[in-house]
């Protein structure tokens, strides 16, 4: 299991509490990701899907809902 110490939020998300958002952890060869207010349920992937979503978001590619 991961420990909370090993999570990190975004810089845009503040500090407080309260401040829902997406948290990321890595261990060896495996990115965790978990949504802050339900922490007990995460989903695991490979380094290459998150920095696809991520370069699609920075570039603006990333499909938006209407």
């Amino acid at each position: 299991m991961i420990t909370p110490a090993q999570w990190q939020k975004s810089s845009f998300s503040g500090g407080g509490e309260g401040n829902d958002c997406v948290e990321l952890a890595a261990t060896s060869a495996k990115v965790h990701l978990r949504e802050s207010d339900t922490p007990t349920t995460t989903l695991t992937t490979t380094p290459a899907p998150v920095t696809h979503l991520l370069q699609a978001i920075r570039i603006g590619t990333f499909p938006q809902h209407p």
